[in-house]
């Protein structure tokens, strides 16, 4: 009986296994009657993680980007303003993490990619990953960035460093963790 169990449960895997060793290379492509839901939405590093309140996570992540203004735009500069910063940086932040999407304008250069470029910089956008978002973003909250008054010294950064191991040339482009 443990033969034929294991082999009625082995031969699925043996089958997917082998059907994986194949040389067709197949491009993933999203199923168009397949209905997909969204768990997690993350555009600006921050906003759902640093601005939010945790039980406001799920309506954030349910709603759409265009309803950001209308539903976040209190609670983000609430968070900043409770931390005695001045108003200018709550509304700036919002102006310009509002809606949570991640930007890109192809019209310019590539070179120009990273985090919060087609705001600040009039460039591409995205992010690259080399941006450390988490320091950029606790400068312009508590760091004198956007505004010279604004600073809480023990609050600028997260205090980690960056990767040791080189990002690869290709993808997955992470390398690969530290045993």
């Amino acid at each position: 009986m443990r033969r034929t169990l294991l082999r009625v449960c082995l031969a699925p895997a043996l089958l997917a296994a082998l059907a994986a060793c194949t040389d067709t290379k197949t491009i993933f492509a999203p199923d168009p009657n397949r209905m997909y839901r969204q768990v997690e939405r993350l555009g600006n590093p921050l906003v759902n993680e640093v601005f939010i309140a945790k039980r406001n996570h799920g309506l954030h992540n349910a709603t759409a980007p265009s309803q950001d203004v209308a539903n976040l735009t209190a609670e983000m500069q609430a968070f900043v303003n409770g931390f005695g910063r001045p108003a200018v940086v709550g509304q700036t932040l919002t102006a310009v993490l509002l809606p949570d999407e991640l930007i890109v304008d192809p019209t310019k250069a590539g070179s120009t990619a990273g985090w919060l470029s087609w705001a600040l910089a009039a460039g591409y956008g995205g992010r690259k990953l080399t941006d450390d978002v988490v320091d950029a973003g606790t400068a312009a909250i508590f760091g004198t960035l956007l505004s010279p008054t604004n600073t809480i010294p023990s609050l600028v950064g997260d205090n980690v460093n960056t990767s040791q191991k080189p990002f690869l040339t290709s993808f997955p482009y992470l390398a690969a963790p530290n045993p």
